[in-house]
């Protein structure tokens, strides 16, 4: 039989040694796994709207949207959604107009940002932002709220500064 002070030592060379096999303690770790996030789970977050965005070309295009109107839902945001229909989006809404800077750490879909004024036009637009990037996006201006759509969607749209952002709420934070 073996004693505890001489099978000690053996187990943990054997566990050092099966650590150097896969790869060392040198070795990066290993990512951890990111949640599985689908579009029903943010239903679960955050409310529901529609918001309708009128370009300069004219037209009126419907999106749905989710609602991120408090810190933690506007901290929160797209993260670790994996996919969006063309027509889904979600406006940030602030509590005042302010100067805005976002960025995309654990979004991983490309976005389009659009940055609203206090009166609902698009000051500013960022096309197909980096998934995954801590490189800050900054409004440019001072901002009451902004829009994420799927990337592509202002290209395919004509979704310009000068645009108007069309949703009750952020209407009434307006005033």
């Amino acid at each position: 039989m073996y004693s505890i002070g001489r099978l000690l030592p053996a187990l943990l060379v054997g566990a050092l040694l099966s650590g150097v096999a896969q790869g060392g303690a040198d070795s990066p770790p290993k990512p951890a796994a990111t949640p599985e996030v689908t579009t029903k789970d943010l239903d679960q977050v955050f409310r529901r709207s529609t918001i309708q965005i009128a370009t300069t070309d004219a037209r009126l295009h419907r999106f749905n949207s989710w609602i991120a109107d408090d810190d933690q839902r506007r901290a929160r945001g797209l993260m670790f959604i994996r996919q969006l229909r063309p027509d889904d989006s979600m406006l940030f809404i602030y509590p005042q107009p302010q100067p805005v800077a976002m960025w995309m750490k654990n979004t991983y879909v490309p976005l389009d940002m659009l940055f609203v004024a206090p009166d609902g036009k698009v000051i500013k637009v960022v096309q197909n932002t980096e998934p995954l990037s801590l490189k800050t996006i900054e409004s440019g201006g001072i901002v009451l709220g902004v829009v994420e759509l799927p990337a592509g969607t202002a290209a395919r749209l004509k979704i310009a500064a000068g645009a108007q952002v069309i949703q009750a709420e952020l209407a009434a934070s307006q005033h």
